[in-house]
């Protein structure tokens, strides 16, 4: 690999980095197990109500 080669390559590679920093991010940040079951417990019973109603 000479040198050129090398320094495209590197230089490709941090633009490449750069680009994907910037881009909007596909997956959605983690929430835990335990987060998840706080969350539906809190939905639940405001449904539950609202269905009585």
């Amino acid at each position: 690999m000479n040198r050129r080669k090398k320094i495209k390559q590197l230089l490709t590679a941090h633009a490449k980095k750069a680009s994907a920093k910037l881009a909007p991010k596909r997956k959605s940040k983690y929430i835990s197990k335990a987060d998840r079951l706080k969350l539906e417990a809190e939905a639940s019973p405001e449904a539950s109500v609202s269905a009585e109603s």
